[in-house]
């Protein structure tokens, strides 16, 4: 941080930490639990990683998604580099940079899924909800992944819908399955 905004940062946290601002984002109050005044994030690496996985889960958890400029403000109050935090965030494939949708499909791509039409399964899915693997949709409300293998080759195929496993699932019963655990729009 320049040295000429470095006074001005500090008289903001010493207002923030007195209670005389608030932080926002989104409209939402960012909460001590995700932005801890009195936490130095320092420590050896591993206590220092797992204290940033604790609190990028945090923000994910109120966010559904990890924004830039909360993650930036957790690095400038808490004195961890960005770059720490931004290394943590993308070496986890359960953090997201990116907006989500509110309900989170994944579909299992290994190879006891796909032998049983998991392909078919993601298709026909991702022909309801009108989004590809790995996008989502307008609204927000769907986001549609698929892994390599979520590690229940016996429940082949599997989907799991806002982490809850769905195995033998089958294309004839996506849509109803689907409805029964979403706000399916119908046109």
């Amino acid at each position: 941080m320049e040295e000429k905004y470095q006074d001005e940062f500090e008289e903001f946290l010493k207002a923030l930490e007195n209670g005389e601002v608030t932080a926002e984002y989104d409209g939402k109050e960012i909460s001590e639990a995700v932005c801890p005044a009195n936490g130095s994030g320092k420590g050896d690496n591993n206590e220092e990683n797992n204290s940033i996985v604790s609190l990028l889960q945090e923000i994910q958890k109120e966010h559904h998604y990890l924004p830039a400029d909360v993650l930036k403000e957790v690095a400038e109050k808490r004195n961890i580099p960005l770059m720490d935090i931004y290394s943590v965030a993308t070496f986890y494939k359960s953090f997201s940079l990116e907006p989500v949708g509110k309900h989170k499909i994944v579909c299992c791509s290994g190879t006891a899924c796909h032998v049983r039409g998991g392909k078919k399964i993601t298709g026909e899915i991702s022909r309801l909800l009108k989004i590809k693997p790995g996008e989502t949709s307008k609204d927000r409300l769907f986001s549609l992944e698929t892994v390599s293998c979520l590690g229940a080759c016996a429940l082949a195929p599997l989907v799991v819908v806002d982490g809850e496993y769905c195995g033998n699932m089958a294309t004839s019963r996506i849509e109803s399955f689907l409805e029964e655990r979403l706000p399916l729009q119908k046109e």
